[in-house]
This record gives C-alpha cells, sequence and structure tokens, in this order.
C-alpha cells in the first residue's frame, strides 16, 4: 500500500490547500471540512449494540473560523476551530476525498 505524504498545508481564503507529495493539491472550504469533522461528537459513535448514534451537531459562525493546525505523525492533521473544536483527526485520504468533492 502506497503511502501518502503531505508536503504542505496552507489557509488561503476561506479553504485549506493542501499540496501532496507526486505535484497534486487538495482545496476544502473550511465549511465544508469543519462539517465532515470525524470525531465521534460531529459523525456519532456506536453503542453497546453497534448502533450508531447520530449527534445533532450545531454552528455558528467562529466554527468555520480556524485558528491553526497540527500534524499527527505522517497519516493526518488535527484542526483547531474558534469555537474551541479540536477533536477531529483527519486522515491523509479524508482529506484527499474531502478535495475530490470540493
Amino acid at each position: 500500500m502506497e503511502t501518502i505524504q503531505l508536503e504542505n498545508i496552507a489557509v488561503i481564503g476561506g479553504e485549506v490547500a493542501l499540496a501532496w507529495a507526486g505535484g497534486s493539491e487538495s482545496f476544502i472550504s473550511l465549511e465544508a471540512l469543519r462539517k465532515n469533522c470525524p470525531c465521534a461528537a460531529c459523525q456519532g459513535e456506536p453503542d453497546v449494540t453497534g448502533k450508531v448514534l447520530l449527534p445533532k451537531v450545531t454552528y455558528n459562525a467562529k466554527s468555520f473560523e480556524l485558528l491553526r493546525h497540527e500534524r499527527m505523525g505522517g497519516y493526518a492533521l488535527q484542526f483547531f476551530w474558534a469555537d474551541g473544536h479540536s477533536t477531529g483527526i483527519y486522515s491523509f485520504p479524508l482529506l484527499q476525498a474531502l478535495g475530490q468533492l470540493s
């Protein structure tokens, strides 16, 4: 399996621009990035029977204001939002998929 490598990341206006090894790029709006947060608080988590309980997620203007980001090893990014949310760990394959939707 080929390892995905992130070369660079930049916030440009209302988007995150990601440059991948090999020359491809992804552009994801901050709103799409936040609304696709993969954490359990946003996407739900299975209960003891395996049923995924979907939480009610609400947003405000600060929900789409990105304060900073951190690399998580060589496989993901963590984003820190102005409304205090920061539990989502976005894998590189997820970020590439989100870039294809934008």
